[in-house]
């Protein structure tokens, strides 16, 4: 993937950005954005999940001057009701870290997927021997396309119930329940590991075979095939409208987007974000609950008139 260059941005050094200085640090362009990239957990929306009225007035703002709006998340599709009556547009999403590129117009409950970028089964149970060979103890489940399926010993982190529960050699087997579903990604917990410790380990153990990060604040990985996350799948949704990575605007808050942070020709880390997506854009906004993409967009819009 191409890399932006990136300007000369200084960062406040007594801690994050809050609501008492409301102009984000803005990174130095010269290329009208056409096309905004946000992550929705801890990013566009708020705390309690919600999109405010100030976030929707904004969006709606950007796709009237003709900027797309791509919602980019590691949420699977069946979780984007959130904002699924919050498109304008193209009303398309990039879900599980780049896994899928999904149409929201359906509404709830109707999404059509556009695009998949399968893990294949037998790369992904070699993944999860290699893991469980380097951190001991980590249990696993399996993100399908339309459902996910655990292991026995994997907890109850997530807001839905399993498909299936069976030991990961068989959620992967080729006459598993839902075998004709592609997988879209694997998910690891690990129950005493730090989660930024859990991520090095796994990285080092597994190396370019498929793609780690994590998003949760506990130590659960989400691991996708080679060479997929949300900067791959968005490069690929941008050239196909011709638009280049200079052009697209991109906001995030966790280690998973990290990758399209550093791709996009601008970039912003939430005030909450963490450390790694600080170090990684170009610039800086508030915290998702003071609205901080609406922020931007709205400083954005301004300098546009």
């Amino acid at each position: 993937m191409r890399t932006a260059a990136r300007p000369c941005v200084h960062m406040r050094e007594n801690g994050p950005v809050t609501s008492a200085t409301r102009r984000p640090e803005t990174p130095a362009s010269t290329v009208p954005p056409r096309l905004i990239a946000t992550d929705l957990d801890g990013t566009l929306l708020r705390d309690d999940k919600s999109v405010s009225e100030r976030t929707i007035a904004a969006l709606a703002a950007a796709e009237q001057a003709g900027i797309e709006v791509f919602f980019v998340t590691g949420r699977p599709a069946r979780w984007m009701d959130v904002v699924s009556e919050h498109v304008h547009g193209h009303g398309l999403a990039i879900c599980g870290n780049g896994a899928a590129v999904v149409d929201l117009h359906g509404g709830p409950g109707a999404h059509r997927f556009v695009k998949i970028r399968e893990f294949a089964p037998g790369i992904a149970l070699d993944v999860i021997q290699l893991l469980r060979s380097a951190a001991p103890g980590t249990v696993c489940a399996v993100e399908r396309t339309y459902g996910l399926h655990l292991e026995p010993e994997y907890p109850s982190l997530h807001m839905e119930p399993p498909e299936t529960i069976a030991p990961a050699e068989k959620l992967l087997a080729e006459d598993a329940l839902d075998a004709d579903q592609p997988v879209l990604k694997v998910l690891a917990y690990h129950p005493e590991m730090d989660p930024d410790g859990f991520l090095t380990v796994a990285r080092l153990a597994i190396g370019d075979r498929a793609n780690v990060t994590r998003s949760s604040p506990s130590a659960l990985l989400e691991i996708s095939g080679p060479g997929v996350s949300k900067a791959s799948t968005l490069a690929l949704c941008c050239a196909e409208r011709g638009i280049s990575h200079e052009e697209v605007v991109a906001f995030g808050d966790m280690p998973n987007d990290v990758e399209m942070l550093t791709w996009a020709g601008q970039s912003y880390a939430m005030g909450n974000a963490h450390p790694e997506v600080i170090a990684a854009a170009s610039g800086r906004t508030v915290a998702n609950n003071e609205d901080g993409v609406a922020v931007v967009i709205e400083q954005m819009l301004a300098e546009r008139l």
